[in-house]
């Protein structure tokens, strides 16, 4: 059974470690969002995500399957009816059973109940047409929009802007 609940402080070790775990090396290599072959940095820090849960305008969602972390996403109110989600992910050992779509579907009613959010929006890394098919798959629709690469440095990706009505 899976538990859902919002990150405090306290979950900011294990939260990392998940996300670390999810995104780069090859631990995220057993799952197939990894960006591990893209990207060799740290995907976060524990300063940034204790930045990002204590900002009120986000909302850290995590799952639990029998009191181990297994998954989570972020939610961020943009204003004006508009949620960003980010940093969605799944232990790369539980992948394709389910949990993504059930977080997803978690994040967009956190938006609508916490943020009064219509619209979600997410952003992909653009050397990542699988993913951007996955959501696709899922309602969402590319905006026409890129963004830069958010990290420090030369990079060869951009961001593709995606959302999806949630009304």
């Amino acid at each position: 059974m899976i538990r859902f609940t919002t990150a405090k402080p306290q979950d900011v070790p294990r939260l990392r470690a998940l996300v670390e775990a999810c995104y780069r090396g090859d631990s995220a290599r057993q799952g197939w969002t990894h960006e591990a072959d893209l990207l060799d940095d740290e995907r976060t820090t524990e300063a940034e995500l204790a930045e990002v849960l204590a900002d009120a305008s986000n909302r850290v969602l995590l799952a639990e399957v029998d009191s181990k972390l297994v998954g989570t996403v972020t939610v961020t109110d943009l204003g004006n009816g508009r949620a960003y989600m980010g940093m969605l992910c799944v232990d790369p050992a539980l992948q394709a059973e389910g949990l993504g779509r059930a977080l997803l579907a978690d994040a967009e009613d956190t938006a609508v109940e916490a943020f009064g959010a219509t619209v979600m929006e997410m952003t992909v890394i653009d050397a990542r047409a699988e993913l951007i098919a996955y959501y696709e798959r899922r309602g969402y629709a590319r905006t026409g929009e890129t963004r830069p690469f958010p990290a420090a440095g030369e990079h060869p990706f951009a961001m593709v802007v995606m959302e999806r009505s949630l009304g």
